[in-house]
């Protein structure tokens, strides 16, 4: 593969640091250059490490000219140089927008089947991007990323992990239920919010917090994903990748239930359903193992190269691609706003 490339990571959500770094890593190996660019304001700037490139505006980003510009988030405009990478911010395919096609991007790096061949579909249909399975950054890490030890007992830990969506998150409906379990310490729970939950819920579980139940503020999910024996959520974007790790899932009112979760559509229902979830069925083991291969087929941390070689593909060959990318105009104006940039 060709080194000395530039490459441009375009982030506008803290979730972003996991996704990339993985991929950063993998790029300076190669012993080509990494710049970041920050869109927006959502991001906590002091998550760069002293050695990350940062540049501070488009006409920097127009000047670093990347080859390509990888994106976990919706949106890239036109105006960034370079091949456009979406990435994507989570596995989970069941979330509203997943396959929305925004006009953005040149090349899709799908995880497994479960979305390469919707993707492949759309490709045809549009005719302007390319698809390839690569398998998700994030995940290069995910694997041999220690357990943590949070609590200072052994018992069960079960992760709290509910996705922002006032249509899909199960935070308010499970809140008097926890707390209850929560008083009855038999066990140790790890809660952990979308950046984009309403405060309201915030606020009300930090008043739970107690020996045996923290709130991890963290973007660091990893480790959370290794030292849970069992998760709680809805329709969670972080379910997928749980249940890679062959553990599971407890949801809430799933949008699509499938047999590797345990779906639960009353709150009364959590207790039983945390007994039965830290004594699996043999039945319940293979459906998740059996999702898992399905959504995210790779465990061998090559997911970054996998993706670099894509994106080099298209540098060298072309886009399979017939047509260019849509002009549009009304989303890239918008973004010219945003990002205060009005030179043509």
């Amino acid at each position: 593969m060709n080194n000395n490339q530039k490459y441009l990571f375009y982030i506008s959500q803290n979730y972003s640091f996991e996704i990339l770094r993985p991929l950063q890593r993998e790029i300076l190996s190669q012993g080509s250059q990494v710049a970041w660019f920050v869109a927006g304001s959502d991001v906590n700037l002091s998550n760069f490490a002293a050695d990350e490139v940062v540049l501070s505006s488009v006409a920097d980003v127009i000047s670093f000219n990347p080859v390509a510009s990888f994106v976990p988030g919706n949106i890239i405009p036109r105006f960034i140089p370079g091949i456009k990478v979406q990435v994507f911010h989570g596995l989970e395919w069941k979330k509203k927008g997943h396959f929305v096609i925004r006009d953005c991007f040149d090349l899709y790096c799908t995880h497994g089947a479960a979305t390469t061949n919707r993707f492949n579909e759309l490709a045809n249909q549009h005719k302007f991007f390319d698809v390839k399975e690569t398998g998700w950054p994030k995940l290069d890490n995910l694997f041999n990323t220690p357990k943590e030890q949070y609590f200072s007992n052994k018992l069960p830990t079960i992760l709290f992990a509910p996705t922002f969506s006032p249509a899909l998150t199960c935070a308010p409906f499970l809140y008097e239920e926890i707390a209850a379990l929560v008083h009855d310490k038999k066990y140790n729970w790890l809660i952990k919010f979308h950046p984009k939950m309403d405060t309201k819920w915030l606020d009300l579980y930090a008043q739970l917090s107690s020996q045996n139940l923290k709130i991890i503020t963290s973007s660091n999910i990893n480790s959370l994903l290794q030292s849970a024996d069992i998760m709680v959520s809805d329709t969670s974007s972080v379910i997928g990748e749980f249940a890679l790790l062959g553990k599971p899932v407890i949801a809430f009112n799933n949008s699509q239930p499938g047999d590797y979760l345990i779906n639960i559509t009353d709150a009364k229902e959590l207790p039983q359903a945390l007994t039965v979830a830290l004594s699996p069925s043999e039945t319940l083991i293979l459906a998740i193992n059996r999702y898992a291969q399905e959504l995210h087929p790779y465990s061998d941390g090559k997911s970054s190269f996998r993706i670099l070689e894509a994106v080099e593909n298209i540098r060298l060959n072309g886009k399979q691609a017939i047509k260019t990318l849509p002009r549009n105009i009304i989303r890239n104006l918008k973004q010219r706003k945003i990002l205060n940039y009005w030179k043509f």
